[in-house]
């Protein structure tokens, strides 16, 4: 793969934002994020604002509703499924607004298909992802919505030289493993197969977009994610041990770009930003690449989404990856 969306040396942030002024929180993304800004989410407006709800709304002809123990599908679309519409149609409102004049590229994020099948119940209880039929149904109607909600947004943000789709999977290290329980709680659901989450992961991967995969859990498949064709993988760097790093190389080597979170995603003492940058920079010089292709190659981000921070962490965290991203291009010897 060559060439990204961004230039070198760009930063952006994985999500969520703390709050419910959503005209407010793309304020401060365009302001501290002029590289690769984004659409910001805001979890904390209630039922429909989070992540499996928000991006259960984008579902064709697949209607869920909220019971006790989460979403679930349901015969026709509910107060639920029009709440978390609602909630997404006002932030792209805000978003038209808020875009004038902008151009470059412009990044999205939805919940992964196999982490919402591994949390959407079926109608009669138990979770997507212990039917397979069912689990085919849904990749095929997340395609769909997907690629409706790019076009939409293309429409919205008109300078977008380039549409980044980040799929949010932290549960796909679960799926593979084994590890997802059943709805009951007592019991754990089958693995899926390296290969099948591949080529089904590929197959919602919109078509005219760079597409990125987040998973901020440990034990980031790399190769699946690799396998299936996406041009980024999103993690936070604190969890990657040194037997991963072999994997991440072969990433590297193959075009993937890395989406690196460096600061935390909750309130914490900032460091310098050479002390940001350092981690990035040095596993660039243990894998053995050169310093020329790491400001094009790597973006800098929080280590995970900023629900659970304070609006002043926030926008501070974002600034501070940003200027951390001038180290790798500027002073990558720092």
């Amino acid at each position: 793969m060559s060439g990204y969306p961004w230039g070198e040396a760009a930063a952006t942030g994985v999500g969520s934002h703390p709050g419910t002024d959503h005209a407010e929180a793309v304020r401060v993304v365009f302001g501290e994020l002029p590289a690769l800004p984004y659409l910001p989410e805001l979890p904390a407006r209630g039922v429909g604002a989070d992540m499996i709800g928000r991006t259960a709304s984008l579902l064709v002809e697949l209607p869920v509703e909220v019971q006790p123990s989460g979403w679930r599908f349901a015969d026709r679309p509910g107060r639920d499924a029009k709440r978390a519409r609602d909630h997404l149609v006002r932030d792209l409102d805000a978003l038209e607004e808020a875009v004038q004049g902008y151009r470059g590229p412009f990044k999205i994020q939805v919940c992964g298909p196999w982490t919402l099948a591994g949390a959407v119940e079926l109608r009669y209880g138990d979770k997507t992802l212990a039917d397979p039929g069912a689990v085919r149904d849904l990749m095929a109607s997340f395609a769909d919505g997907l690629a409706a909600h790019v076009a939409d947004v293309r429409r919205r943000v008109p300078g977008a030289t380039e549409i980044v789709v980040q799929l949010d999977e932290p549960g796909l290290p679960g799926v593979l493993t084994g590890r997802v329980p059943t709805a009951s709680g007592f019991g754990r659901l089958a693995a899926v197969d390296a290969s099948i989450a591949a080529e089904r992961l590929g197959s919602v991967l919109p078509a005219g977009t760079f597409t990125v995969v987040h998973c901020c859990a440990p034990e980031v498949p790399f190769a699946v994610l690799r396998a299936a064709g996406a041009g980024g993988v999103s993690l936070d760097l604190s969890l990657l041990r040194r037997r991963d790093e072999d994997a991440v190389g072969e990433s590297i080597e193959a075009g993937t770009a890395l989406f690196l979170g460096v600061v935390p995603g909750v309130d914490s003492r900032l460091p310098d930003v050479g002390v940001v940058a350092r981690p990035a920079v040095e596993l660039w010089r243990r894998l053995g690449f050169s310093a020329d292709t790491l400001a094009s190659q790597v973006v800098l981000t929080p280590a995970c989404g900023l629900a659970g921070a304070s609006p002043a962490y926030a926008r501070a965290a974002l600034a501070r990856v940003r200027e951390a991203a001038l180290v790798l291009r500027d002073d990558p010897e720092r």
